[in-house]
């Protein structure tokens, strides 16, 4: 596979071989592709999560209403302020 960079992407990798912690390009590019799939797995988690929210929510019925004062006191009763 041959892949094209920028010139961008191209002066990152000599940064990152010329800290000695990489020995060629390709060990910068496998690592930024872990790195991404690592990113990808945890905004996929962070979706599930939220539709399951978001769910939960839609199923729990019809809103009721309130009174933003009373929630208000009734915090800043429990914040004992």
């Amino acid at each position: 596979m041959n892949v094209n960079l920028s010139s961008v992407f191209e002066d990152y990798i000599r940064q990152q071989l010329d800290t000695g912690m990489y020995n060629n390009a390709s060990e910068v590019i496998r690592e930024a592709l872990r790195l991404k799939m690592q990113q990808d797995e945890v905004y996929q988690a962070k979706l599930i999560a939220l539709r399951s929210a978001a769910n939960a929510g839609l199923e729990s019925g019809e809103p009721a209403p309130f009174d933003v004062e009373d929630l208000l006191c009734e915090a800043r009763k429990r914040a004992d302020v």
